[in-house]
């Protein structure tokens, strides 16, 4: 650890990237509209797979009134 160890130059750093406020305010604004249009797909993914969990919900319970209804009926027949 000797103090001799080059230091990182930041003015070359930044310089070498070429990366001036307005490139990189592009940059960010294409990475955000990137990311909002990713989250948009999955959020109507989302959507559409509760939608049909709530389809399924809502057979699964006919299907069991309609059972419970049957089972009555003879229940009453046998009677």
């Amino acid at each position: 650890m000797s103090s001799q160890e080059p230091q990182p130059d930041t003015n070359q750093t930044e310089g070498q990237e070429g990366q001036d406020p307005e490139q990189l305010t592009k940059f960010v604004e294409e990475l955000l509209s990137n990311m909002q249009g990713k989250f948009q797909q999955m959020s109507e993914q989302i959507i559409g797979r509760l939608d049909e969990m709530g389809k399924r919900v809502e057979d699964l319970e006919k299907n069991i009134e309609d059972l419970m209804q049957q089972v009555d009926t003879k229940d009453d027949a046998k009677k």
